[in-house]
């Protein structure tokens, strides 16, 4: 990706997600040297990776992406300093645009649609060469227990939300509109509880073709 795009696309999403009533907190739009000048007592925004997220997975961002802002995280390597057990997130996922099959070795998560389009989303458990099994996955959306075959297909209309177990495979794409997705999940740390099926990767490769506007944690560990 170039940083170009990086910068309009966290631009954009800035302004969409505040013309929709929510507000971000100050960090969304500190500049690089607020970022690599924090004292100790704003060190947890780095150390979790709150803030900005840009993926395209190692493909084309408009057909495979996703815009992230980290709210709030916990810490996998350092619990006794920061033993907040919770993530939340907000994700952006343009139309038709997809995310990857994944799942994670460790996170439980809840995918909130907050508005615009519909999310749809296929999912498998993982067999224990960590592929797709073909046995019936067990969902829960609003509150509602489902079972939805292998490989089979979940809709997320705006308002609905699905929760997610360690082990299930799911991807997903946007459909009618631009959706505004939250997650809130057990602890997140993107770097080592990501299994993807058959993504190129997880980090983009950015080409620095002007200056950053932001930092990105995806970004080499930009923070």
């Amino acid at each position: 990706m170039k940083r170009s795009e990086i910068n309009r696309i966290i631009n954009e999403a800035y302004e969409f997600v505040r013309g929709r009533g929510i507000e971000f907190p100050p960090f969304a739009k500190w500049s690089p040297e607020e970022w690599r000048n924090l004292d100790e007592s704003k060190r947890e925004l780095a150390d979790n990776m709150l803030g900005w997220d840009v993926t395209d997975f190692g493909g084309d961002f408009k057909k495979t992406g996703i815009t992230i802002f980290v709210f709030r995280n916990g810490n996998f390597h350092k619990k006794d300093l920061y033993p907040k057990p919770y993530a939340e997130k907000l994700l952006l996922v343009e139309n038709e645009q997809e995310i990857p099959f994944h799942f994670h070795w460790s996170k439980m998560e809840d995918i909130i649609n907050r508005g615009g389009g519909s999310l749809i989303m296929h999912v498998y458990n993982s067999d224990k060469n960590e592929g797709f099994a073909d046995t019936d996955v067990h969902l829960t959306i609003d509150g509602e227990k489902i079972i939805v075959p292998a490989g089979g297909e979940v809709i997320l209309n705006p308002g609905q939300s699905i929760t997610l177990l360690p082990g299930q495979y799911h991807n997903w794409k946007g459909v009618n509109g631009k959706v505004m997705l939250f997650e809130v999940s057990t602890t997140n740390d993107d770097y080592i509880d990501n299994r993807f099926y058959s993504a190129q990767g997880r980090m983009p490769e950015i080409e620095e073709d002007e200056e950053p506007q932001y930092l990105i944690f995806s970004a080499g560990k930009d923070a």
